[in-house]
């Protein structure tokens, strides 16, 4: 890739990481999934004046709504809100990749190549590694919701695959238009009324503005921004060449969550981050022969990964 195009790949990866900052601060004022509601009803409702619907099957649309939009964040969100921390958030959020290729496995009778397995299976056990860690010092059912966030990442990566769109981009904003409703009701009859309306009122004090500057960050920056110039890098270079840029994700979220709140991974934390990364790269490098590029534009980052486990499984 040329610099320039590294450097908007690796300032994708500052955005998103950065975006678990913005999330934590819209906690702050916000109940998880009122949020989760906010957040794309914010998106959905312009999507739906402006951009035209891509050309894909409805149910496609539903899936990727459904995992990526709504399964991801709902649990992401209310596994932050109980206390865990949000750097190590960014990082088990990376189990998604692992995840994609074993459920194209098993759902989309996908092969898994030798390179793929031996790196889904270090991810895993570095996955291990951090939920021990972590449970001996917290309550181990945040990280176990993480970690479903990161499966419904991994659903949704398979409907979009499915999908098969020419316009990836249109995709993603559409796929706003699934989560708004479903998370009001369930903002309704879990969070209630009252703590609506309190996050409501109180929401135009000077203690609110981080949470607004959170959601404004995590719309325009976090999803419009940078999902807009990663589709256009996957647009133009393979995707075993963009992909790896997604690992600097945690990285940039460990590192701002320390800087800014405070938070400190533990040496076994940091050594499960580490397999997690080390597995998911591993398992993303390019094959020897060329990955066909007909519809490299419509690949997620770790849809990349699944690829790749397909094409080994030839060799």
């Amino acid at each position: 890739m040329p610099m320039r195009h590294v450097l908007l790949a690796i300032l994708t990866a500052i955005l998103w990481g950065a975006n678990f900052l913005a999330i934590h601060a819209s906690l702050s004022q916000f109940p998880p999934f009122l949020l989760v509601a906010l957040r794309f009803a914010i998106i959905a409702i312009p999507t739906i004046l402006f951009v035209p619907r891509p050309q894909v099957r409805w149910r496609w649309l539903l899936g990727y709504g459904i995992g990526f939009g709504t399964l991801q964040f709902v649990f992401l969100y209310l596994g932050m809100a109980l206390g865990f921390p949000t750097g190590l958030s960014s990082l088990v959020l990376q189990a998604s990749a692992p995840f994609t290729v074993v459920l194209g496995a098993l759902l989309l009778h996908e092969r898994i190549g030798r390179r793929a397995a031996i790196g889904v299976g270090v991810a895993a056990v570095g996955l291990v590694v951090v939920g021990q860690s972590y449970g001996a010092a917290a309550p181990v059912g945040p990280f176990l919701l993480v970690l479903l966030g990161a499966l419904g990442w991994a659903l949704g990566n398979l409907a979009s695959r499915k999908a098969r769109t020419e316009q990836p981009l249109h995709l993603v904003l559409w796929m706003s238009i699934v989560p708004p409703i479903p998370m009001a009701a369930l903002s309704l009859v879990f969070e209630g009324p009252d703590q609506i309306a309190t996050a409501f009122s109180t929401s135009l004090t000077a203690a609110a503005a981080p949470a607004w500057w959170g959601l404004a960050y995590t719309v325009l920056l976090g999803t419009l921004a940078g999902s807009g110039i990663w589709v256009w890098l996957m647009a133009r270079h393979p995707a075993g060449t963009v992909a790896p840029f997604s690992m600097l994700v945690p990285v940039v979220g460990i590192v701002t969550a320390w800087l800014v709140l405070g938070e400190q991974p533990g040496p076994g934390e940091l050594a499960g981050g580490a397999l997690i990364i080390a597995g998911v790269l591993w398992a993303s490098r390019p094959a020897r022969a060329a990955l066909p590029t007909t519809d490299v534009a419509s690949r997620t980052p770790h849809e990349a990964l699944a690829l790749e486990s397909a094409s080994t499984s030839t060799r």
